[in-house]
């Protein structure tokens, strides 16, 4: 116990930097709820119970639950954070851990001449902007244990951590020949292992690559290890095996490639042999496509198939539909419909809003929509209309079905669905945005999915796609509409999932739990008022460049390493966040 000197004499102080006090405490591990103090001392929690000593913060938690900090294990912030140290949106949603550094790209190991390369990748893959990147990112690193020595010195909110990805490794040693589709030879392979084994002996989470036909450089072709042979893939598991420690991660490719899925087979079988060679786990993104709607059934069970045959894979999918968001903000299903239209491009918000509130203007922008190879030689809409879903700004509804489109609602109204949009965002002023869902787009394929054993929560996809996808928000919606509104898992299973379940997969050692000794990321959360703002799109990237953003409403205090990083949604100051390695 500390003392201070009051008067002449010895008073007893605070014991502990922060006490919470009377919070329903879910623990992480899957563990009854019990009302509980925690308190915690430097960045480590030292008690859960019932606490008599007092903290210099004393945080009362009357009617909330104390969680542990989520662990987001797929994320693309591996720019961002050098600008944005908060790492938002994440820090909004409870998020105190996250993994960089998925689907392949990342930005070490680099030789200098490969820098823009990587920019160049990095956007088109992940839509971050190249210039942001590049004017964003000290690039003084070449190896990837250098690359963790700058995250290190980076200011930073969260935790985070990274895998080395096969397109920085491939390109490091075989150039342009990296996008080939023959073999690396066997002296190509070794150098890339030296790269990979490094980048392990450093404190790199594991190895990422990309393996699906989507991921393109910006000419179009495939990104660097999208054909690498299986002997290739099992030499990087023969790294990870002799370190002892790491996961595989994959971007897979899920081709039919003949009768019963044969293509996507191999894929997992093959993901299964790393796995055993290594002794690692492997995750690979698994989702429901409305267009091969069985893909995820027979993924699933040749998951099990493998599992049951002394494979570790973990496939990940997100809780509810991915899709692009759209809305007056940003970009429009009807930007090519007409001159009107077209014209937007060059206005902010507040002109939008004046040209669709200008009844002259606003019959145009509907004319144009309406009949776009007619009006002023416009092209045609974007998209399908009948697949988009209007998001309100406040307690956004994800949930899909026919009943909900747009183009339902509209009828219903008696409207076009280009008007039922103009009268929606005119009367929100512009915050009402649609979301056109691309995968996931089932929610009887979501539960199918999330009751398997095998899966993991994690496609969040944080810090990409920023100008097309907002799903960082994961936590939040997941918590509220999986565990709260529809009870599909209790509150101790819900919170599990994405705390010691999330953590556990890449070894992060006393992260993800509330427990004497744990590392002290909590949050307290007013479970019952636990809510998403809907996306906005704003521009604070370097040099003005967009992003959406979505914000959550519900958690009191998020606590990174026993400092108090986020309060009722604004940042305290606190930057506490380290970097996490497999050494560790």
């Amino acid at each position: 116990m500390a003392h201070i000197l009051r008067g002449g004499s010895l008073v007893a102080g605070p014991e502990f930097d922060v006490v919470i006090r009377g919070g329903a405490v879910v623990d992480g591990n899957g563990s009854p709820i019990k009302e509980a103090d925690v308190a915690i001392l430097g960045d480590r929690i030292v008690g859960v119970g019932e606490i008599e000593g007092s903290g210099h913060r004393e945080i009362n938690a009357t009617g909330r639950i104390v969680t542990p900090g989520f662990v987001d294990i797929h994320t693309h912030l591996d720019a961002q954070l050098a600008w944005d140290p908060i790492g938002s949106s994440s820090c909004w949603h409870g998020v105190t851990s996250v993994v960089m550094g998925n689907c392949g790209v990342t930005f070490a190991p680099v030789r200098t001449e490969d820098i823009s390369a990587l920019a160049e990748i990095m956007e088109s893959v992940e839509d971050i902007p190249r210039e942001a990147i590049l004017e964003g990112l000290p690039w003084d690193w070449r190896t990837y244990g250098e690359y963790l020595d700058f995250l290190d010195g980076l200011p930073k909110g969260l935790n985070v951590g990274g895998m080395v990805g096969h397109v920085a490794v491939r390109w490091n040693v075989m150039g342009q020949d990296s996008l080939d589709e023959e073999p690396a030879s066997a002296e190509q392979i070794e150098a890339m292992c030296t790269l990979v084994d490094e980048a392990m002996e450093s404190g790199a989470l594991g190895f990422s690559t990309s393996r699906t036909l989507l991921h393109r450089t910006p000419d179009g072709r495939p990104i660097p290890g999208t054909f690498a042979d299986d002997d290739e893939l099992f030499a990087f598991a023969e790294v990870l095996g002799r370190h002892g420690r790491g996961v595989f991660e994959s971007a897979p490719r899920f081709e039919k490639a003949g009768p019963d899925w044969a293509g996507l087979r191999h894929e997992i079988r093959t993901l299964g042999e790393i796995t055993r060679r290594s002794g690692r786990p492997s995750t690979f993104g698994l989702v429901y496509n409305a267009v091969r709607p069985e893909m995820s059934d027979v993924a699933l069970a040749e998951v099990a198939s493998q599992n049951s045959s002394g494979a570790a894979l973990r496939p990940q999918t997100t809780c509810r539909p991915i899709g692009v968001v759209l809305g007056i903000q940003h970009r429009t299903p009807w930007a090519r419909a007409g001159a009107t239209w077209k014209s937007m491009q060059h206005l902010d918000l507040k002109e939008r809003l004046e040209l669709i509130r200008d009844p002259e203007s606003r019959q145009r922008l509907i004319e144009e929509a309406n009949n776009p190879e007619e009006i002023h030689g416009g092209g045609s809409v974007m998209i399908d209309l009948s697949r988009l879903y209007l998001l309100d700004a406040k307690n956004p509804d994800y949930r899909v079905g026919p009943e909900g489109s747009l183009e339902a609602k509209a009828a219903r109204a008696g409207m076009t669905p280009v008007e039922l949009f103009l009268e929606e965002t005119d009367r929100s002023e512009g915050t009402v945005m649609l979301s056109l869902p691309i995968l996931n787009q089932d929610y009887e394929a979501i539960e199918t999915m999330l009751r398997d054993d095998s899966i993991v929560m994690g496609l969040a996809d944080a810090g990409a796609h920023v100008g097309q996808i907002m799903d960082s928000s994961q936590p939040t919606y997941f918590l509220s509409h999986w565990v709260r509104d529809t009870g599909f898992f209790s509150l101790e299973e819900g919170v599990r999932r994405i705390t010691s379940d999330t953590a556990d997969l890449f070894g992060l050692v006393d992260r993800g739990r509330i427990a004497e000794g744990a590392y002290a990321d909590i949050n307290v959360i007013d479970f019952d008022n636990l809510a998403l703002n809907g996306p906005e799109y704003v521009h604070d990237f370097p040099g003005g460049a967009g992003r959406y953003v979505q914000r959550g409403v519900g958690y009191d205090a998020t606590i990174v390493n026993g400092q108090v990083f986020m309060e009722h949604g604004e940042h305290t100051g606190a930057l506490a966040g380290v970097t996490l390695r497999s050494t560790d």
